[in-house]
């Protein structure tokens, strides 16, 4: 079974952002209205239920220059599922994101983390190349901007792949927490990258 990424390669101070569970029409926009704002590249990783409901969202992140990669139709735990049910909830969100930005995903990202080799091997299928994590804020536990933060940047280090949510309920401190780490972390002579 291949192995997730869970980091990219680090030469020269390089870290991928990414961006799970939208598009959202609250939290999307602001998101991308940061990222433009610190020139930065980010991954969003996308349930196909929701770029079915908000297509157009989904088309403005691909023209603003950043990844989708396919994050499941429903937001399943795919490890115990059999394979045509992986496939189903594959299958479904890349149709849902080339269908709204005409790009079809070339990274795929398994909710909750959870990988078995029917996901792996599904994703080879597609040609996906599964994409985890190697920092976790907990984000989406709505733990304080302060702690999100403190978390981002205490874990940091060359080749990491941050993990942010801009969908999946309220986001505000995502949001907040972004507008203080992305300065800083550029400054401390990081720079965003996709994987």
């Amino acid at each position: 079974m291949d192995r997730p990424l869970y980091y990219i390669d680090d030469a020269s101070k390089a870290i991928a952002l990414t961006i799970d569970d939208g598009p959202d029409p609250v939290y999307t926009p602001q998101v991308l209205r940061l990222l433009h704002e610190y020139g930065v590249t980010a991954t969003f990783s996308m349930i196909g239920l929701n770029v079915a409901a908000y297509p157009q969202l989904a088309r403005r992140v691909a023209e603003a220059g950043h990844l989708i990669a396919n994050h499941t139709w429903t937001h399943a735990d795919l490890a115990p599922m059999p394979a045509h049910r992986v496939h189903s909830e594959l299958a479904r969100a890349s149709h849902a994101i080339h269908a709204a930005t005409g790009v079809q995903p070339g990274l795929f990202r398994a909710p909750y983390g959870a990988w078995s080799a029917a996901v792996i091997s599904q994703c080879e299928h597609m040609r996906m190349i599964p994409l985890d994590w190697s920092v976790d804020p907990r984000d989406w536990a709505q733990p304080g901007t302060r702690s999100i933060v403190r978390n981002i940047m205490d874990n940091t280090q060359p080749g990491s792949i941050i993990l942010e949510h801009d969908g999946g309920g309220n986001r505000s401190q995502t949001v907040a927490a972004l507008r203080i780490v992305l300065p800083r972390l550029l400054h401390a002579g990081y720079h965003f990258r996709t994987p």
